[in-house]
């Protein structure tokens, strides 16, 4: 069988023990292991930094047939600007070693790996996995070029579906819109998140605690989450005995700690910081009553399905795909602090529609198991690989 490389935006470490590791276990071996259902081997071109010290909740990244090209570790538009020839001088090297190539985007690597396929006249396929257009909005970055790099990742987002053999959405329909792909493609859509049977709750949550404990789970590196806007809401929420557990870390933490400090809701706000993945994630939704991710950008949220999972009513914002996990009437407008407060009210205050709600989150995450989304992504790996060989 082929050989595919599959590009990506995370950043990794390589250890003394010459291994890859990375920073969460949505992207460590098993996930890569995916590929092998159609290829044989699969390597993975991303930015990859030697260290000394591997943290030790950094999971492995590669393994038998998952092989790592590293690329210069840059972090920010300037330092990719430094690096991008360097880059992409490495991935002209790095791609004529496959047989075929996904690129996982949006990601300037993936722009990158593009320009070259491209130029050499090669069919390719995209996994496209966010939408730059609202991950680049107002309120998420704080640098004088976001608005032209905004743009810059829109038109190449687009430019990259319209040329793709073979294009999978991680949304039914939303990012399809925004990023059309090009006629004659194969185009499917499956989730990146993979739920298991101890994912699970085997009933959904019909009793809910006097405390009104809401739970937030996201990075907190930059405000794509919106936890700032969850703040802001909870400032305004009529109901004072609202608590709010916050889980995920990231360099923002403390700048958020001042806004809840200044809001005048510190004491109602647990910073939990970043739990393991799995169960210390579902203990902490277990503990909770309504899950609330108001985010400014998304593709199909993670964090979110997780809590439809354990039963959990959920409330979320209109961006991405999480229009199509949640209804209409639960979700907000990005950025809608005054909304979102009235609608955490609005359930709060209703106990017959939190369990409702409950309910038909659980059902929705069902078709979200690793069985059903797996028959999805094989074919989506073979109309690549036949692409690929007819294309060569």
């Amino acid at each position: 069988m082929p050989r595919i490389l599959v590009t990506q935006a995370a950043r990794m470490l390589r250890g003394l023990d010459g291994h890859v590791y990375a920073p969460t276990s949505s992207v460590d071996d098993r996930f890569w292991k995916r590929y092998l259902a159609v290829f044989d081997e699969v390597g993975v071109a991303c930015r990859v930094q030697a260290s000394d010290v591997v943290p030790a909740d950094w999971p492995r990244a590669d393994g038998e047939k998952v092989r790592f090209h590293d690329l210069p570790c840059f972090v920010g538009p300037w330092a990719y600007l430094a690096e991008r020839k360097a880059v992409r001088r490495a991935l002209r090297e790095i791609v004529e070693q496959y047989d075929a190539v996904c690129l996982r985007v949006p990601c300037w690597i993936g722009t990158l790996a593009y320009r070259e396929l491209r130029s050499a006249g090669r069919p390719f396929g995209l996994e496209v996995v966010g939408d730059p257009w609202d991950s680049l909005a107002p309120g998420t970055v704080r640098s004088a070029t976001r608005p032209l790099a905004r743009f810059l990742a829109w038109r190449a987002l687009r430019r990259q579906c319209r040329d793709a053999a073979a294009a999978a959405y991680v949304t039914t329909a939303a990012l399809q819109r925004r990023y059309p792909p090009g006629s004659g493609a194969y185009t499917t859509h499956y989730s990146s998140v993979e739920l298991n049977d101890d994912a699970f709750v085997a009933v959904a949550r019909s009793d809910f605690s006097k405390a009104h404990r809401l739970i937030f789970v996201g990075t907190l590196e930059v405000l794509y989450k919106a936890p700032d806007v969850l703040l802001r809401a909870l400032a305004q929420c009529q109901r004072r005995d609202v608590q709010l557990t916050i889980v995920g870390d990231g360099r923002r933490r403390g700048e958020l700690e001042a806004l809840a400090q200044r809001l005048a809701v510190r004491r109602r706000v647990r910073f939990a910081g970043a739990l393991a993945a799995g169960g210390a994630v579902r203990a902490a939704l277990d503990e909770a009553d309504l899950f609330v991710l108001p985010s400014r950008q998304e593709g199909l949220p993670r964090a979110m399905l997780e809590a439809m999972a354990r039963g959990l009513p959920c409330i979320g914002s209109t961006a991405g795909g999480m229009g199509e996990l949640l209804p209409p009437e639960a979700l907000v407008g990005p950025g809608d602090d005054k909304g979102l407060a009235r609608l955490i009210e609005a359930f709060l205050a209703d106990r017959g529609r939190m369990a409702a709600a409950a309910a038909r989150n659980l059902a929705t995450a069902r078709a979200y198991h690793r069985e059903v989304l797996a028959v999805r992504r094989k074919s989506f790996y073979q109309a690549l690989r036949d692409a690929s060989q007819g294309g060569q």
